[in-house]
């Protein structure tokens, strides 16, 4: 089966820029992916982190997909214990009678934010393990309107009804949530790009354990990963550095935006940062066209799935353009034809 690319789209803004130039940036970056014939756009939702644009999912993806053809968009994804399930599947019934047959809604468990603001956006979460998996009960029953008798989804339904359901997807760092993906028959997507251990087992036990639904009768999964391609290596180590200094920063928790490799080009780091920058590099891929598709290869066939789900941060907008379009070029996409 031919391999499926789709973007994971952050929102990054760069130092010295503005919230505005990131989301004007998405929506050039979403069109060119529908040109070029990405499978999904998905985009994330970040709360008091400066440097990514990204909070609102539910309303970027309204105008996401009326600004694209035939691309799906959707949330990569609503951090559910945030939200009321009700009012989560309220947004994306709105979204699929506007755009049916387009739009995917992936969970997650976090917070997508510090426990602080995560308190404040949802002062009644208790943050308990088992919430989530009710939660994702109570959602799939308002977006599907099935229910069990006597429960609340038979009293209260979410509106409006569309004909179509968002293809649900859980999103995942471990394995847990994918156990609960697989009870609930939904499809996954492993966040690589946060950790590189432990996904291949994940997945498989997510295949393993699954359960045939009404949304999915075969399991679906992803990974997702940073990837960084350019026409050399030389610039391909560009990239590559600035995305170094980015996750540093950010787990410092110091929100400057990205920043330019010429600002820190020759900067020295401590033992401990450059072990930390060793253990992010296995979190990305990094190279020109064919040394990125190699390695690609590699990790879907370690974690047997059949479509990846790319992050590109750059400073240079352009540079980011550019990786997207090798990569597409590189695995053979079918564009648009105008």
């Amino acid at each position: 089966m031919k391999l499926k690319l789709s973007v994971l789209d952050q929102s990054p803004i760069r130092k010295g820029g503005t919230a505005r130039q990131a989301i004007q940036e998405t929506v050039e970056l979403a069109r060119l992916a529908d040109r070029l014939g990405y499978t999904r756009y998905w985009v994330s939702e970040h709360h008091n982190i400066q440097g990514l644009a990204g909070s609102t999912p539910e309303v970027l993806i309204s105008h996401l997909a009326g600004e694209t053809q035939r691309i799906r968009v959707g949330a990569g994804g609503v951090m559910l214990p945030n939200h009321s399930s009700l009012k989560v599947a309220e947004n994306f019934r709105m979204l699929e009678t506007l755009f049916p047959g387009r739009i995917d809604l992936g969970l997650g468990r976090a917070s997508g934010s510090d426990r602080l603001t995560a308190s404040i956006l949802n002062p009644g979460a208790q943050f308990v393990r088992n919430d989530f998996g009710q939660q994702l009960l109570d959602l799939q029953c308002f977006l599907t309107d099935t229910a069990e008798a006597d429960s609340i989804q038979t009293k209260v339904k979410a509106i409006p009804k569309a004909e179509t359901v968002p293809e649900l997807w859980v999103l995942t760092s471990s394995g847990e949530s994918g156990l609960l993906a697989a009870n609930f028959g939904l499809a996954l997507s492993f966040a690589h790009f946060i950790n590189p251990f432990g996904g291949p087992n994940a997945v498989r036990a997510y295949k393993e354990r699954f359960q045939p639904s009404d949304a999915f009768d075969f399991p679906q999964a992803s990974l997702g990963i940073f990837v960084l391609c350019a026409e050399t290596e030389r610039k391909a180590e560009e990239l590559q550095t600035v995305m170094d200094k980015q996750l540093l920063n950010i787990g410092k928790g110091i929100s400057e935006g990205v920043v330019s490799y010429k600002e820190i080009s020759g900067h020295s780091y401590s033992e401990f940062e450059k072990a930390v920058i060793a253990q992010n590099r296995g979190r990305m891929v990094a190279g020109t066209p064919d040394k990125v598709k190699e390695e690609i290869l590699n990790l879907t066939a370690e974690y047997g799935v059949d479509e990846v789900v790319v992050t590109t941060i750059c400073y240079d907008f352009e540079d980011r353009l550019r990786s997207y379009q090798l990569l597409a070029d590189v695995f053979d996409l079918e564009p648009m034809r105008l």
